[in-house]
């Protein structure tokens, strides 16, 4: 369907509900009372049926501590999270009032004496600064009532120094108590490995692995008590607490540098998750190139590193690069890991909370913010969206050199009181984008812009649910790829470039396309149809039908 544009003064207009209750009832929640554009210029009539169940679905990740603080104390919270969730997702795909995510990935939550949380003082206790299992448990089902499902950042390659596990570990070595059951809970040497890092345990002769950090010592999966213990915690939180799967930190440290034995090893720790949840969602980071995260395809789904950042492959081809070179490594990325595993999906980003956010190389003023959207939302597998990535955030390690530069506190633009994490100096001058109440009413606001994509996908479900069928077009950096979803078709096509382009299907395909079911653009210009001939404005996207 081409879309008609609606005059501004006739743009509907709904209140954004975004308060709710803190953990500490004095405090009183932020008043809310602006409105938004709402999105009505989606054709949802020719979807095909499809099982929700799946887990080809948009995510968005949290970073929990800088999203939305509910009590006052400047720290972003679980309930923070529930009372925003009418922004993430309202419950009516069609409604064009949310966001429209469909899973969230909430950062650690673990007690933790960290900003971050990445290392684990307590696995089956809530941190303190975030809420309570209640809360969690609240979450989980404020998010499954809307068909949103959940996974939660779980660390198993190393714990905190202060976690109980550690203490009795050191105990045990100071003591030599080889029959305590924590004696081998943490890899130990007499003398530290080279190439690996290694402190010492006080009062003793003995050495434990902590390669990301003496705070972070590292856990012995030799010691079968070890992975039956952290399988017990993975049972809890998703038979106990409801959720949907994990996001598994730092996968490929499991055995430093022995990515044979860490692939053997994710094999078996997923077989045995699935006896508990057979259709539990997990993704792993493994942040290498293909030919190493394709040693974990066989186990589970790996976030692709090769696609993000400054210099892969979203950011080349949204920057006028060459859309046939993008369609032809996804194809082959996506044929690659479906051969070593019948369930497994790419799934594509553009930055999280370890890297430089996006709006820093991806320019919302060039457009290329847009058409990254375009090329890796419209598309198949799971992809990820880093919270303010919609709003243009900015953020980066700059001269500090820290992450907390990356994970700045949400900019929501109202009375929200959560604040930047320690460690943060980056400069609020340098968000030239604006706030979420700055876009909610601009209907060509990045904010608007991403609701109206993430909707045009969920009404397209072939491009992400069918096989991929790349085009490829000669004398053109212009092109796309045929998503077939049980016999039903779409055609998806990107012109990242700076003028309009006309293709001639004909010659790429037997397929006639004769429809155009969606358009989205920079300009917000419509591409148009004219037997095998489209005509796709600059920078902007496509979706074709019988």
């Amino acid at each position: 369907m081409i879309r008609n544009r609606m005059p501004a003064a006739a743009m509907a207009l709904v209140m954004v509900m975004m308060t709710g209750c803190g953990k500490t009832p004095a405090v009183t929640e932020p008043e809310q009372e602006a409105k938004e554009y709402v999105v009505t210029d989606v054709n949802f009539d020719s979807s095909v049926e499809v099982e929700r169940e799946d887990n080809h679905r948009v995510f968005y990740e949290i970073f929990v501590g800088s999203f939305s603080d509910s009590d006052g104390d400047g720290l972003g919270d679980l309930r923070g999270i529930i009372n925003r969730f009418d922004y993430l997702n309202d419950g009516d795909v069609k409604s064009g009032k949310s966001l429209g995510i469909e899973g969230i990935w909430l950062s650690p939550i673990m007690e933790s004496p960290s900003y971050h949380k990445y290392d684990v003082a307590d696995y089956l206790a809530i941190d303190d600064e975030f809420g309570t299992m209640e809360d969690l448990k609240e979450l989980v089902k404020v998010a499954h009532d809307r068909d949103v499902k959940v996974i939660i950042d779980f660390v198993m390659n190393h714990s905190s120094k202060e976690n109980d596990w550690f203490k009795k570990f050191c105990t045990a070595r100071r003591q030599e108590d080889t029959s305590s059951e924590f004696y081998d809970f943490y890899t130990c040497e007499k003398e530290p490995v080279p190439g690996r890092r290694f402190e010492k345990i006080a009062a003793s002769d003995w050495y434990y692995e902590c390669n990301f950090s003496g705070d972070m010592p590292e856990l012995n999966y030799d010691n079968p008590h070890v992975k039956e213990t952290l399988l017990k915690i993975a049972r809890f939180y998703l038979e106990e607490v409801g959720v949907d799967g994990f996001r598994f930190d730092a996968a490929k440290y499991i055995y430093y540098g022995d990515e044979t034995k860490n692939a053997e090893f994710w094999l078996d720790f997923m077989s045995e998750l699935k006896k508990i949840k057979p259709d539990i969602y997990t993704v792993a980071e493994v942040w290498d190139s293909d030919t190493v995260t394709d040693k974990y395809e066989p186990a589970l789904n790996c976030f692709n590193f090769t696609m993000s950042q400054t210099e892969g492959y979203i950011a080349e081809a949204a920057k006028k690069g060459d859309v046939n070179k993008y369609v032809k490594y996804v194809d082959h990325y996506v044929k690659n890991i479906e051969k070593k595993n019948s369930d497994a999906m790419i799934v594509p980003f553009i930055a999280n909370h370890d890297t430089d956010r996006a709006a820093g190389f991806l320019q919302n003023t060039g457009g290329f913010a847009k058409v990254a959207a375009n090329l890796y939302i419209l598309g198949p597998g799971s992809p990820f969206i880093y919270y303010g990535e919609e709003i243009g955030m900015k953020g980066s390690r700059g001269g500090a050199n820290t992450d907390a530069n990356r994970r700045l506190a949400m900019l929501w633009g109202d009375d929200d009181t959560v604040k930047d994490p320690k460690g943060s100096d980056y400069d609020v001058k340098l968000q030239t984008n604006g706030t979420l109440n700055d876009q909610l009413l601009s209907e060509t606001s990045l904010y608007n812009y991403y609701k109206r994509l993430i909707m045009i996908r969920r009404a397209n479900p072939e491009m992400y649910l069918g096989t991929y069928e790349p085009l490829s077009f000669a004398d053109t950096k212009a092109g796309g790829f045929i998503g077939d979803y049980n016999g039903t078709k779409v055609c998806v096509l990107h012109n990242t470039s700076g003028s309009s382009v006309t293709l001639d299907l004909s010659k790429v395909t037997e397929d006639a396309f004769t429809t155009v079911a969606a358009s989205i653009g920079v300009d917000g210009l419509d591409a148009t149809i004219e037997g095998s001939k489209v005509t796709i404005p600059a920078q902007t996207s496509v979706v074709l039908r019988k």
